[in-house]
């Protein structure tokens, strides 16, 4: 299963789902799926997560074994 830290890093640069959303170009829902796994993004969507979020993509998902 696919996990995430997405939620701990966007409250660490202090913005909304919806700002989050809104510089990447998607709902504030999608953020809201994503942060709590029922949904899992596209390679494109990680990619910019990671740049917003400064972050690597390893950092922000990872496989559950």
């Amino acid at each position: 299963m696919l996990k995430n830290n997405v939620k701990h890093y966007r409250k660490k640069k202090k913005l909304t789902q919806k700002e989050l959303g809104d510089n990447i170009g998607v709902s504030r829902q999608t953020i809201n799926s994503i942060e709590n796994e029922h949904y899992s993004p596209s390679i494109s969507l990680v990619l910019k997560l990671a740049k917003v979020l400064e972050q690597p993509v390893e950092e922000l998902f990872f496989l559950e074994s």
